[in-house]
């Protein structure tokens, strides 16, 4: 199924995906940080009279995955790269290798004359929201967040992920031969789960339509638990990652949708070891394309167009009409989907894209209702 922001998603990942193949990925120590041209311009307020192209830096903050994750941090880097093409602006950005680093790589940005920080993912929430509350001349984004209550000068990026989850799960359910699928995250934060209750909800919604009796291992809606990779690195740990998987395969899961960052990279693993026995979702970015190595294991993804809101967080702050209106990504407005089925284009059961197309317009319309508590 293609919406309209696929291709733009999928260009701007294969350039991340380029600049990562071809060099080592951006990264510095926070007393260090990798600059792609040295800014020279002082902060304005994000209120303020917008200034030139030249004299603005937008800058960003990656999580512990890095920028090279296949992941979501990739995907938001490429929204920075996009913002330096397009707008003609400077950029800069750190990298973090630990929690412990976050404070102080939002410290570097700021010392390096920033207009606008974007931070990638919710681990960051706390020292983003400190940083803006310390630097009201600045702007700042925040991904996979909200907008901070009071703090005008900071913007939550969210997306509403459980809509096309739905989609995938119900993808499954209908192409499952073993009668089994399975989900699994990182960590249970509301990030992670608000996919996994959307795939559970599309499996279930394929079982009430079509009779099929489809398990779902890995998830409970209803407690709001499941299989988790744990530890103290859950979404670096791709051995756990494909340990996990290994586990619902185990039981019989012949379809598995990991949502655990570079750790997923595990599950596709697993997959791929399977000679064919096992499938797999991708989920925050076109997995076919980020992950291309193991395209032929991905039979779709659930994609956040982290990349696009980046790039208008940014040409916002630069053209002086920032706000910390959050950003919702939506099935509605292209901001959450589901990637094309590639190989799998041609293994589709008879009529299951159709049922996709409508089963879109009807989360759209309300009609189908998606009851996650972790939507925004």
């Amino acid at each position: 199924m293609k919406k309209s922001l696929v291709s733009l998603i999928a260009l701007s990942g294969a350039a991340a995906l380029a600049l990562s193949g071809c060099a080592a990925p951006p990264s510095a120590s926070p007393s260090t940080p990798a600059t792609s041209e040295t800014p020279s311009a002082s902060a304005s307020a994000p209120e303020s009279t917008p200034a030139g192209a030249s004299d603005f830096t937008a800058c960003m903050v990656s999580d512990a995955g890095g920028f090279d994750d296949k992941s979501f941090n990739e995907t938001a880097y490429a929204g920075l790269l996009r913002a330096k093409d397009e707008l003609g602006i400077k950029t800069n950005q750190i990298e973090s290798n630990a929690e412990a680093e976050y404070a102080g790589n939002l410290q570097a940005m700021i010392d390096a004359d920033c207009n606008i920080v974007v931070t990638v993912g919710f681990a960051l929430a706390t020292a983003t929201e400190a940083a803006a509350k310390q630097h009201p001349d600045r702007s700042f984004a925040i991904v996979d967040n909200g907008s901070f209550e009071g703090v005008p000068n900071a913007k939550g990026l969210i997306f509403n992920t459980a809509e096309p989850a739905f989609l995938a799960g119900y993808t499954a359910a209908a192409m499952t031969k073993t009668g089994t699928v399975g989900t699994f995250g990182g960590a249970n934060y509301p990030t992670v789960s608000i996919f996994m209750d959307g795939f559970a909800q599309g499996v279930d919604y394929h079982n009430e339509k079509k009779g099929t009796t489809v398990k779902v291992l890995g998830w409970d809606a209803a407690k709001q638990d499941g299989q988790f990779i744990g530890g103290n690195n859950p979404f670096g740990d791709t051995p756990g990652g494909k340990n996990t998987a290994n586990t619902l395969i185990a039981q019989g899961a012949d379809i598995i949708m990991p949502v655990a960052g570079p750790a997923g990279i595990g599950a596709l693993q697993a997959a791929q070891e399977s000679n064919g026995a096992v499938n797999a979702i991708w989920v925050d970015t076109d997995g076919y394309v980020s992950a291309a190595e193991y395209g032929n294991v991905i039979i779709t993804s659930v994609e956040k167009a982290m990349d696009v809101a980046v790039f208008e967080a940014i040409k916002a702050a630069m053209e002086g009409s920032f706000s910390s209106d959050p950003y919702v990504g939506t099935l509605e407005n292209g901001g959450a989907s589901i990637a094309d089925f590639h190989d799998f284009a041609d293994k589709l059961p008879e009529g299951l894209q159709a049922e996709l197309d409508q089963i879109t317009q009807d989360i759209i319309a309300g009609t189908i209702e998606i009851t996650s508590p972790s939507q925004p």
